[in-house]
């Protein structure tokens, strides 16, 4: 079971192709992962509508989130191998 307490970050990418590809060869390999998605548009402490405010204009929306993979830490070694 992956937990808080015995997880390792294997990486952080902007990538959405990336990190579908680092989940599939994970998957293949029988390597347990989580994955926590971080919207860099995100919501303000003014109920979210720091977006409307100042636009997007300019953003490219294919890196507005950032994608942060964890494995088991007795996995890491494995899976970074394996992701390389």
């Amino acid at each position: 079971m992956l937990t808080i307490f015995n997880r390792k970050e294997l990486i952080t990418t902007m990538d959405m192709q990336r990190q579908a590809n680092i989940r599939s060869v994970l998957s293949a390999n029988g390597i347990a992962y989580t994955v926590r998605t971080e919207n860099l548009q995100g919501s303000s402490a003014f109920g979210g509508r720091s977006r409307g405010r100042s636009g997007s204009f300019g953003v490219d929306p294919n890196y507005s989130y950032e994608y942060h993979i964890y494995v088991h830490k007795n996995d890491y070694e494995n899976a970074l191998r394996l992701i390389r």
